[in-house]
């Protein structure tokens, strides 16, 4: 086994994959039949690993996803309308290097949130950033922002990550500093970032939902990949 000073090294290097391998290795009884060569690539596989694991473990710590769903686990058995080639077609994740954006409608309780944020736990598996909010939510953080100078840094960090889920869109209609709150954020995004958003209110209602038709077209008039859930 490698002496203290050396594994000091590697853990002032981060090389926390590379020292739990040595001890694994350390612990293995063939290990000795192994060239140096081969044991060498052994420990940077399991480093690249590590680090793989812990960057994408703190993409899902930043995402903050309402909850914890994967795409290969979606039941297509079940009757509400689910789309299976569409949602297949989604999880290479092709529509994010596009810029495109999902728009999930359907009643509640149906799962659009689930798949929302199985999604964006996809996305996050394929290296990108991803943050998960409630619309209503949001609308309640942005004057706070606003209040305590944090407000630029929030549309910033908003309009930066990859993937952003709005998750209960239309549930009231917006004021008019929420809709000008709502299309700053899309406009930073528009044409360089990917929007998830679900909705129990079909396209069509938007106008009526946002309230104004000139913010309407503008918030509207995207790049959107529709995917509808039934009872």
């Amino acid at each position: 086994m490698l002496n203290h000073p050396t594994l000091d090294k590697l853990k002032t290097l981060k090389f926390y994959g590379m020292i739990q391998g040595l001890q694994d290795q350390a612990q293995h009884p063939a290990i000795d039949q192994m060239s140096f060569e081969e044991r060498l690539g052994l420990l940077v596989d399991r480093e690249m690993t590590d680090r793989l694991d812990r960057r994408l473990k703190n993409r899902l710590l930043q995402a903050k996803l309402k909850q914890n769903a994967c795409l290969e686990d979606i039941n297509y058995q079940a009757d509400r309308g689910l789309d299976k080639a569409l949602l297949q077609s989604l999880q290479d994740c092709q529509w994010i290097k596009k810029h495109l954006n999902v728009l999930i409608t359907g009643p509640t309780g149906v799962g659009k949130s689930w798949i929302a944020c199985a999604l964006a736990q996809k996305a996050c598996r394929e290296g990108y950033t991803a943050i998960y909010q409630r619309l209503p939510r949001l609308f309640q953080e942005l004057p706070l922002a606003k209040g305590d100078g944090s407000y630029s840094k929030l549309l910033n960090r908003l309009g930066k990550t990859d993937v952003l889920l709005l998750d209960d869109w239309g549930l009231a209609k917006p004021s008019a500093e929420q809709r000008r709150d709502l299309l700053e954020i899309l406009e930073d995004r528009h044409g360089s970032r990917s929007t998830i958003v679900t909705s129990q209110l079909p396209l069509d209602q938007w106008h009526a939902s946002i309230g104004d038709s000139t913010l309407a077209d503008a918030t509207v008039n995207v790049n959107v990949v529709v995917a509808s859930v039934k009872n």
